[in-house]
């Protein structure tokens, strides 16, 4: 039993008592109501019998599965499945992550490769990401730069023969298709700043041209786009793109039993001059799309057979997480069933409500998480094998590996229920679950005080500093300083343009670190040592118990396995109500819950 269900001795009500407990019976219960039978008050002995079939059927629902096998020898069929999951589910996840990892980081090899190909200026400092940068953005500053940089591109374009990378055209006779030049820009942009005058219209359009060249010719593109007709006017340049596709093929993830993959890189190099401040940036992109390989025929087909075991894994994942998903759900409904009837009892039985804790006590929390993850793995299950299947011609790596890393998560944290059923893993979890409410009413506090900090370090420091320029590096500045990390950093790199800014930065610097490590964390940590108190004070004392606990009481272990449960006929219990109360509702809501021992069992 949980220990939330356990009690001392002196608590639990004995059945004399109950037996002898006065049944109210209101005037209005005798009326005859339409498609009713007149209700008539029980007698002692049948009251007594109702109450005790009632407690065992309850004291069963909350057993653990351990308790449940030994009480009525019923095989767990939800604590099975959830152990075949975990093995699969794993299983499924280090595979995925293993290939995922291999095909961002050829993709990403493959990036920087095309930048030392195509981009002008790029060095391999630029392919590290250091804190603080070792160098500034890849940027250009005059209109040569600017030509040069599109000469430069087309030019390792042209002559992809020279790379060491296994690229081809994205053409079936690796003839060179014409590169696509495009330049957005305002419909009018003209600034005259001699005399402080312009004209400007918002409007953003564009114009797109194929960059092409004759064989052995040195390829000039601003005098190809002066013969073309087109201009550019750089005072209204919003952004420049030159777009063009690559073939390649990956050998690395070949294996015994793994084919190569055939990918598409469609390329984009970008001048970026939204700011319009003197400084266009030039970066990059590469977007993968996976092809299906038209290569060695004996070997693919020789090879075939990861695919299958990959499938069959998959099928695998997708069936379990569904037999667990449906188990679940006809769980949670049986149990608001039981919940009904068990609330309908208290009603006639002792003429009051049941209380919203032992109410509450009928939604099992576990099986919510578990129908959510179970419903992720699906999901992810289904999209990871679309994707091997080639089915998907864009990257879908990011999306599946979010289902599946966050269902594998929760597959996890389900674990901790299992181990909640022993005494010292459970303090864990009694712990969390006491604090939280304390918890969250103190981080509501804490996080107004975080706000404050957040705002007004983002408005007044974001120009000077470069961890304060944006609203999120601005946020995890602070959630690292309140961690103690890279302090010195953060006081050190404050610039000294302002030196009234710069004392500022000092005292709020100094007063949130203070404030936060010495005082909030502090308190944080004493409202979960203050809940971790009262536990170990519950498991001397007894955990305090609400109406339904009180009803059902404490099952000792030697009830549990005396068989007690195994002979005792749950029809039995039906036959009592309906004699007592003859009322329809306990006759319609305890056939849909089967009236049978098996259709209450819960995990």
């Amino acid at each position: 039993m949980d220990p939330v269900m356990s009690s001392s001795d002196e608590n639990q009500p004995s059945d004399a008592d109950e037996t002898q407990r006065p049944v109210e019976v209101n005037e209005n219960n005798r009326e005859n109501e339409r498609g009713r039978i007149p209700w008539s008050a029980p007698s002692t002995s049948a009251l007594s019998q109702m109450e005790h079939k009632m407690r065992r059927k309850l004291q069963f629902f909350f057993m653990n599965p351990i308790e449940k096998w030994q009480a009525k020898r019923k095989f767990p069929y939800k604590f099975v499945v959830q152990v075949i999951k975990i093995v699969l589910v794993t299983l499924q996840l280090c595979l995925f992550a293993h290939n995922r990892y291999i095909h961002v980081n050829y993709t990403w090899d493959n990036r920087i490769s095309f930048s030392h190909l195509f981009l002008f200026g790029w060095d391999a400092t630029r392919e590290i990401n250091a804190y603080p940068p070792g160098a500034g953005p890849l940027a250009v500053y005059k209109v040569d730069e600017f030509y040069n940089s599109l000469n430069y591109a087309y030019e390792g374009y042209s002559n992809l023969s020279n790379a060491i990378g296994p690229y081809s055209y994205n053409d079936e006779d690796n003839i060179k298709p014409n590169p696509l030049f495009c330049q957005y820009y305002y419909k009018k942009g003209i600034i005259n700043g001699f005399n402080e005058s312009y004209e400007f219209n918002s409007e953003i359009i564009y114009t797109c041209i194929n960059f092409t060249n004759g064989e052995n010719k040195s390829f000039k593109s601003q005098q190809f786009i002066q013969d073309a007709g087109l201009e550019v006017n750089f005072a209204a340049l919003v952004r420049a793109e030159l777009k063009f596709s690559i073939k390649t093929i990956n050998f690395r993830a070949a294996g015994p039993i793994t084919p190569p993959d055939c990918f598409r890189f469609d390329i984009k190099i970008i001048f970026d001059n939204e700011d319009h401040d003197g400084q266009m940036s030039l970066y990059l992109e590469a977007e993968p799309y996976k092809l299906a390989c038209k290569g060695d025929k004996d070997y693919v087909t020789d090879n075939q057979i990861d695919q299958v075991l990959r499938s069959i894994l998959n099928i695998l994942v997708i069936l379990i997480c569904s037999a667990s998903l449906i188990l679940c759900s006809r769980a949670i409904y049986r149990a608001q069933l039981l919940k009904e009837l068990t609330v309908q009892f208290f009603r006639q039985a002792y003429n009051k409500q049941l209380s919203l804790d032992g109410r509450l006590a009928f939604l099992n929390i576990w099986y919510i998480m578990i129908i959510i993850n179970d419903i992720l793995i699906i999901m992810g299950s289904a999209i990871k094998e679309q994707i091997e299947r080639n089915q998907f011609t864009n990257d879908q790596w990011n999306i599946c590996s979010l289902f599946l890393g966050i269902g594998n998560l929760l597959v996890w944290f389900g674990v901790l229920r299992y181990l909640g059923f022993f005494k010292t893993y459970n303090v864990v979890i009694l712990t969390l679950k006491k604090a939280a409410p304390k918890i969250f009413r103190f981080s509501c506090c804490a996080l107004l005080l975080y706000a404050g900090y957040m705002f007004c370090g983002w408005l007044v420091l974001g120009p000077y500093h470069m961890k304060f320029r944006s609203l999120a590096t601005t946020s995890e500045c602070l959630f690292s300083l309140i961690n103690g990390d890279d302090m010195f950093a953060t006081f050190s790199i404050m610039s000294r343009k302002s030196p009234m800014l710069w004392w500022f930065s000092r005292v709020y610097l100094y007063s949130f670190i203070s404030l936060y490590i010495y005082v909030v964390l502090s308190l944080f940590i004493s409202v979960i040592m203050d809940a971790y108190d009262t536990i170990k004070q519950y498991y001397k004392e007894g955990f305090p118990k609400n109406d339904l606990q009180q009803f059902i009481g404490e099952t000792n272990l030697e009830e549990v396995s005396s068989g007690l449960f195994r002979t005792q006929s749950s029809s039995s219990l039906n036959e009592v109500m309906n004699s007592l109360f003859c009322c329809n509702i306990y006759r319609s809501a305890y056939s849909k819950i089967g009236g049978g021992n098996s259709s209450l069992t819960l995990l």
